[in-house]
């Protein structure tokens, strides 16, 4: 095979999609307690989410770096290799720029794409170029296929409560307090390169059933089409009854159903107590 895959950690993938041999996976840099990790390699989800719960901290998150995309891209294209590599939303971070400068600086086909998207919703891209790098589309054809996957890619994301987004700055106090007293469920959206709120409902059981039906909502009779991942982060019985729903409405109606954790980058925005589904067409 003569094309490498490339993502950040803004990138949220499920398991069997990580272990791909064809894909590397450039780190962003978790910055908590006074300490720095590497996403994914000097800590792992689960370490991160029972130490955000115990102490309440909100961690700050720092890009990948010139120098690491940099030098995954001189070993690759030494080894003679073509690369495509999938970057979060440029809005959202300076990764994208550190992926294209480095690009700029090696001799060698290099493809520096912006899903202008984050967590589940950038990692739509990354299944789907799994999926055509394993069908032996051709690396012209994959790229322009990605381009046309972001007029259908989004994420919907319901954290469990405000305190997180009310701590990063996400939502006003008021807000925070309000929904936390009346049980109020946000589904909030990222849709190129944009979040905003999509709706509001009230308790995690109407909170599941709405974000399914917003899938089908707006993909009709075209559900055969649609690649859907749903997520979660430390809340797994919100998790098993956010499932417990995809798999009655849409299980076999779906081109593809996968599951994943909500990564460090967006859960330190939003809280180790989230869900989410994504999907493209």
């Amino acid at each position: 095979m003569d094309i490498k895959l490339i993502c950040d950690t803004l990138c949220d993938i499920p398991d069997e999609i990580q272990k791909k041999e064809y894909l590397e996976i450039v780190p962003l840099t978790l910055i908590m307690g006074g300490n720095e990790y590497k996403d994914g390699v000097d800590i792992d989800k689960e370490t991160f989410y029972k130490s955000v719960l115990e102490t309440g901290e909100v961690p700050k998150t720092s890009q990948a770096t010139y120098m690491q995309f940099k030098e995954i891209f001189e070993k690759y294209i030494a080894d003679g290799k073509k690369i495509i590599c999938i970057n979060g939303a440029s809005s959202k971070s300076g990764t994208y720029q550190s992926a294209l400068l480095a690009k700029n600086d090696v001799d060698g086909d290099i493809n520096v794409f912006d899903t202008e998207q984050l967590s589940l919703g950038a990692g739509q891209f990354v299944i789907r170029a799994c999926d055509m790098i394993e069908e032996g589309m051709d690396l012209e054809n994959i790229i322009k296929k990605l381009e046309e996957i972001k007029d259908s890619a989004k994420i919907l994301f319901a954290p469990a409560s405000f305190d997180f987004l009310k701590k990063s700055g996400r939502v006003p106090m008021t807000t925070a307090v309000i929904g936390n007293m009346l049980n109020i469920k946000p589904i909030f959206y990222m849709e190129k390169g944009e979040i905003g709120l999509e709706t509001k409902v009230r308790g995690v059981k109407k909170l599941v059933a709405k974000l399914v039906d917003l899938v089908i909502e707006r993909f009709g009779t075209e559900l055969n089409e649609v690649t859907l991942t749903i997520g979660h982060g430390c809340n797994l019985e919100d998790f098993e009854k956010l499932k417990r729903e995809v798999e009655a409405k849409l299980e076999g109606k779906v081109k593809k159903i996968m599951t994943t954790k909500g990564g460090v980058c967006i859960c330190s925005h939003t809280g180790p107590d989230i869900i989410a589904v994504s999907f493209s067409k």
